[in-house]
C-alpha cells in the first residue's frame, strides 16, 4: 500500500488504484448460513454511499461522534471507512447517550434509543435487507443508502491527527490507526495477496484490525466469520481451503 496513507479512507483509496477487482472483505454468519463477498469495488462503492448518508442527509460533521452498535459483519466494516471519510469518530460499542449519532443493529435498538441525534437501524438481513417493519425512531439503513452518491468527496479534509475510533480503552488518530493497523499486519506475516480468516468479534482493537484494518493495510483482505463456534473444526479446514486462506485469528 501506499507509504503516504494516513487515514484508513486513504488505505481504501490505494487498495481501489491498485487492484479494484480483488477481494476484500468475505463475510460468513454460521449461524444462517450468508456468505458474501465484496471486492476492493464493490466495498468502496458501499462505502461511499454511506458516507454520503453520513454527510448529506444525517448532517454528521468532522469530530462528530457515532455509536457503532453493531457486530463483526461486512456491513459494520463499511460504516467503519465512511466513518474515517466524512472525519467522524467511530465510537464502537460507544454509549449512544453521549453521541450525536447512533448506527444499531436489530438486538441494539432499545439501547440506542438514548441517542438523542440522528438514528440509523440495520437489519443484518442477508444481501442487505431491508426492515419489514422499520423501527420507530430510525432510518432504515437499507432503505437509504442504495440511493445515495457512487461518489464521496468531503465537504472539508479529514485531518489525520484528529480523534477517529476508540474500542474499550483503545483511542486512535487517523494516522495512529494506520500505523497500528501495519504494525498488526506485520505482526500476524500479512503481505500483499493474503487471505486472514478471523472468528474475533467487533468490540476489541484485536477484532476490528484482523477483521478489517491489518488486511488492509497489508493489501490482503478478510475471511470476516460470524458466529465460526458454529462450524465445527472439519467446516472451518474446509474453508480455509475453499477461501484459499493464508493467515487466521480464531
Amino acid at each position: 500500500m501506499n507509504s503516504s496513507d494516513r487515514t484508513p479512507a486513504d488505505l481504501l483509496r490505494s487498495a481501489l488504484a491498485s487492484d479494484p477487482a480483488r477481494p476484500l472483505v468475505t463475510f460468513y454468519d454460521d449461524a444462517t448460513g450468508e456468505r458474501v463477498e465484496l471486492s476492493v469495488a464493490t466495498f468502496a462503492n458501499w462505502v461511499a454511499k454511506t458516507a454520503n448518508l453520513l454527510q448529506g442527509d444525517l448532517a454528521a460533521e468532522p469530530g462528530d461522534r457515532l455509536a457503532l452498535l453493531l457486530p463483526a459483519h461486512w456491513q459494520s466494516a463499511v460504516w467503519l471507512l465512511a466513518c474515517s471519510s466524512v472525519g467522524v469518530v467511530a465510537e464502537v460499542q460507544g454509549d449512544p447517550a453521549a453521541a450525536d449519532l447512533v448506527v444499531s443493529g436489530p438486538d441494539t435498538l432499545e439501547r440506542a434509543r438514548a441517542c438523542g441525534g440522528e438514528r440509523v437501524a440495520l437489519a443484518l438481513r442477508p444481501l442487505g435487507g431491508r426492515f419489514p417493519q422499520p423501527p420507530e425512531g430510525f432510518a432504515d439503513y437499507a432503505v437509504e443508502a442504495p440511493g445515495q452518491g457512487d461518489r464521496f468527496a468531503p465537504f472539508a479534509p479529514v485531518d489525520p491527527d484528529a480523534p477517529a475510533l476508540t474500542v474499550g480503552e483503545v483511542a486512535l488518530t487517523g494516522a495512529q490507526l494506520v500505523a497500528k493497523a501495519r504494525e498488526d499486519a506485520a505482526a500476524l506475516e500479512l503481505t500483499p495477496g493474503s487471505r486472514l480468516l478471523t472468528g474475533h468479534t467487533y468490540d476489541s482493537w484485536e477484532g476490528l484490525s484482523t477483521g478489517l484494518f491489518a488486511p488492509l493495510a497489508a493489501g490482503g483482505s478478510v475471511v470476516l466469520c460470524r458466529h465460526l463456534g458454529q462450524l465445527g473444526e472439519d467446516g472451518l479446514a474446509k474453508r480455509v481451503e475453499s477461501e484459499r486462506v493464508t493467515n487466521t485469528a480464531v
